[in-house]
């Protein structure tokens, strides 16, 4: 079967990633503007054996699919910022319990309702620490339609290899734009499968190997003794009010997504070699802003852009490293400044780092991008 080409909106090419990837159960609640992903998905499980459900709200969307995965399928869900924020309790028990499901939130202006038909980027945060309690978590920007294939894909098989919930931070614009996409043959795909363990004798849920790896899952119902509880556990899952236990599980869950950062951390670079001003940002802001770096180096000024496609874990070193050239670092995005406080943190004074946020619901122009980025030299 050769290359497939086809003109799809951003929503559409999610469900294609998510199908592509073994997709198996699928829960959630219709909001602006995500609904296209239930919609595909009600069309297309059904037709390879997978199962779409309609719940009462997004509390129990995330719920049935944390519940589906237990059971060994490949489990997610889509929504926009208030179903997110309802999802967050159910985020953190997939955390410490270590359960892999996939939340594609489609991010629109906040907060409340706000404005449910435009762009934002104001879920940064939220996706980091929106649960409570400190707890590791992988979440994936797509620049564009391409992306929302490629890093819906990735996202299973972070999440089933590192059995942790993996957050897509999509948004309006992105999520609603058309664009040719050439996906690749289906036979090259290297489809997420999770690793179990081959007997059930002694099996223990959260047993990890010394230096904080990822226990191996097996489903319920197969005849393997599990308990999966909210509160802190030992390696049989069964609770412990122990403080011993209980950091040692915290550091672990933190480790195992730490240690792997060289292989989670992505991000696409442009004129970064020699620039004396980057641009960082990351979704549909970045599409300006690379435009207003191509048209600063046809002026002849050295400008760079830096767009990161995953934004948890931040990727500290490729940020640090633009202060190597770079004495001012520009990020545009659809917030109040949610990033350039990480790109603050991370550069710790070593550039100027120059907010640049939008707060109206209207997607950011070139020649706004370009102004600042002229004015930096």
């Amino acid at each position: 079967m050769p290359e497939i080409v086809k003109l799809m909106q951003g929503n559409e090419a999610c469900t294609m990633g998510a199908l592509a990837a073994g997709l198996e159960f699928y829960a959630g609640y219709p909001i602006t503007p995500s609904t296209e992903i239930a919609e595909m998905c009600s069309e297309e499980l059904p037709k390879v054996g997978g199962r779409f459900i309609q719940m009462e709200d997004e509390i129990g969307s995330i719920a049935a699919c944390i519940g589906a995965s237990l059971t060994g399928k490949k489990s997610m869900t889509a929504t926009s910022g208030p179903g997110f924020s309802l999802m967050q309790e159910s985020i953190g028990y997939a955390s410490l319990c270590e359960i892999p499901v996939v939340i594609i939130n489609v991010q629109r202006m906040g907060p409340s309702t706000g404005m449910p038909t435009s762009p934002a980027q104001q879920d940064l945060m939220q996706a980091r620490w929106g649960t409570h309690g400190d707890h590791a978590i992988i979440a994936l920007a797509p620049g564009n339609v391409k992306e929302c294939f490629e890093l819906t894909f990735k996202a299973f098989l972070l999440s089933e290899k590192y059995r942790v919930p993996v957050i897509v931070l999509t948004d309006e614009v992105i999520g609603h734009m058309r664009e040719k996409v050439v996906m690749p043959d289906p036979r090259t795909y290297k489809i997420p499968v999770r690793a179990m363990p081959v007997t059930p004798a002694g099996y223990k849920p959260y047993e990890a190997d010394p230096d904080g790896g990822v226990p191996l899952m097996a489903p319920f119902g197969k005849g393997y003794r599990w308990h999966c509880t909210g509160l802190f556990h030992d390696e049989k899952g069964a609770p412990s009010g122990k403080a011993s236990v209980a950091e040692a599980l915290l550091h672990r869950l933190e480790r195992k997504i730490e240690k792997n950062k060289a292989e989670l951390v992505d991000y696409f670079a442009e004129s970064l070699d020699d620039c004396d001003v980057a641009v960082v940002s990351f979704g549909s802001s970045a599409m300006a802003a690379l435009s207003a770096v191509r048209k600063a180096r046809a002026q002849g000024l050295k400008a760079g852009m830096l767009r990161i496609k995953t934004v948890w874990p931040f990727p500290d070193e490729a940020v640090r490293e633009l202060t190597k050239t770079a004495h001012t670092i520009i990020v545009p995005e659809m917030n109040q400044g949610q990033m350039a406080l990480e790109v603050e943190r991370v550069v710790h004074g070593k550039a100027k780092v120059v907010k640049l946020g939008k707060v109206n619901g209207d997607l950011f122009r070139p020649e706004e991008v370009f102004e600042v980025l002229k004015e930096a030299f």
